[in-house]
């Protein structure tokens, strides 16, 4: 019995501490978690899905234009008179007009309000990329000041275990009392380090909760790795890639095939358009009526630049015993000289988005080459601070065996270790700017924080897709 009880009592303890990793685990997360967190949070950016949602169904319900436009009538007009007959008219209609012809000017406006739709998508996905950077970056900045506030603390142990010793040597006489006002300094220097870090690090995590739309800050799972090294592409693979890639290379694609589109349509307005008209009445004094009045017409629209004619032919009858035809057409001269500049314009406009597009175009392999030697020198800078925070450590242990020795005061070892102390922070700025010159490189090539780590894969799938030309 004893013993069911002691496993009895270890399932629950063991339960317990389960449960509660398991919670902590809950409110831990990574970059990617930030990122998307801080995505999903964004008034602005749901805002901007909702108004992309609204054109978008617009341009759906545009399609009607296609179909006939229907309209439907009714009217009972009575009129009573003091002298003179009564008078009853009732009446009963249906109206219908349909595009027969247009040359497909409807089809190329939808098509130029989809491309429209498209670059506002892109737009908004850039907005979310922007919004998710603004994330990642808050939070390495909150693990910089953290690891640094670290090491800032541990130096502050030893400095004050060093000063404790340093008075008791100049209450022996050992030492002089300048030393140890200066020792104060240095101790009260690193405090106030400590202490304004504590501060920005306070309102830096605040920022990044109301970025997360969160009241408290989950506990940050990433790290900043000092000793991992870049992954970093070649300069000729990386400009390849920016150039098939880069958002804004793709919105000035985007924008070449808008105007090409603004220019075929503007070419096709001399195009006359077709269309068809019918109307069928009932009416009559009572119910049930019995006449009907129908006609069936047809109208013709030809504009361009010198004149505007409209032309419209109608023919019909009233049951029973009348037909009636109308033939109109109404001729403006000149309506709007102004509109041949329109495709000229439209054809200039072309014409700027296409060099600046081979500018960019020719930039991007450069730019791209030009990131990837920056992350380079990043590399290079993060292990060259190893190896000076290696150095300095070794020459801090140096300094403590010439203490021993009488050849250098404690004071002089604490500098030794104030300068260590600065090796290692400068090691964590180096690792973050790393950091911080992978992920740029990444938004020029339009991949997710972390990508270079596939970049092998991301530039294998865009030559099977440009062989295959998918």
């Amino acid at each position: 019995m004893n013993r069911f009880l002691m496993v009895l009592f270890c399932f629950v303890v063991l339960s317990a501490i389960f449960a509660y990793a398991y919670d902590n685990d809950q409110y831990s997360f990574s970059y990617a978690d930030a990122a998307n967190l801080a995505v999903a949070s964004s008034i602005e950016l749901r805002q901007a899905h909702i108004t992309q949602s609204f054109r978008r169904g617009e341009w759906i319900w545009g399609i009607r234009a296609y179909f006939p436009r229907l309209n439907f009538s009714v009217s009972e007009n009575d009129y009573l008179q003091i002298s003179g007959a009564d008078t009853f008219y009732k009446s009963f209609g249906i109206g219908a007009d349909q595009l027969l012809f247009d040359g497909g000017k409807i089809a190329l406006a939808r098509k130029i309000e989809r491309k429209e739709l498209d670059f506002a998508l892109s737009t908004l996905d850039k907005m979310a990329s922007d919004i998710a950077d603004n994330a990642i970056s808050a939070y390495r900045n909150i693990l910089f000041s953290r690891e640094i506030l670290e090491i800032r603390k541990a130096a502050l142990l030893v400095l004050e275990e060093q000063r404790r010793i340093l008075k008791e040597e100049t209450s022996l006489g050992l030492a002089l009392k300048i030393d140890l006002a200066n020792a104060d300094i240095n101790l009260t220097d690193a405090k106030l380090g400590i202490h304004s870090l504590q501060l920005d690090l306070y309102e830096m995590e605040g920022q990044l909760a109301e970025l997360l739309g969160l009241d408290n800050l989950p506990v940050l799972t990433e790290k900043i790795d000092v000793n991992r090294a870049a992954s970093l592409p070649a300069p000729d693979d990386a400009g390849v890639l920016a150039k098939e890639r880069n958002p804004d290379i793709l919105n000035m694609r985007y924008s070449i095939l808008k105007k090409n589109d603004e220019i075929k349509y503007l070419s096709k307005s001399w195009i006359p358009s077709l269309r068809l008209t019918g109307n069928l009445e009932i009416n009559g004094q009572r119910y049930p009526l019995n006449h009907f009045k129908w006609s069936l017409g047809i109208n013709i629209d030809f504009s361009n630049i010198l004149f505007q004619n409209r032309f419209g032919a109608q023919a019909g009858g009233e049951y029973p015993d009348s037909k009636a035809a109308i033939v109109q057409n109404a001729f403006t001269l000149a309506p709007d000289p102004s509109v041949m500049y329109q495709k000229k314009h439209a054809k200039l406009a072309l014409v700027m988005e296409q060099d600046r597009y081979r500018v960019i175009l020719e930039r991007a392999g450069r730019i791209a080459a030009n990131a990837v030697e920056k992350c380079v020198l990043a590399e290079r800078k993060r292990v060259l601070a190893l190896d000076a925070a290696s150095i300095a450590a070794e020459r801090s242990r140096i300094e403590e065996i010439r203490l021993s020795l009488g050849f250098i005061t404690r004071l002089q070892l604490m500098e030794a270790l104030i300068e260590q102390t600065q090796r290692e922070v400068a090691v964590v700025e180096a690792a973050a700017a790393l950091l911080e010159a992978e992920r740029e490189l990444e938004r020029f090539l339009d991949l997710q924080p972390g990508g270079l780590a596939s970049f092998g894969d991301s530039l294998k799938e865009f030559q099977f897709n440009k062989r295959n030309n998918l």
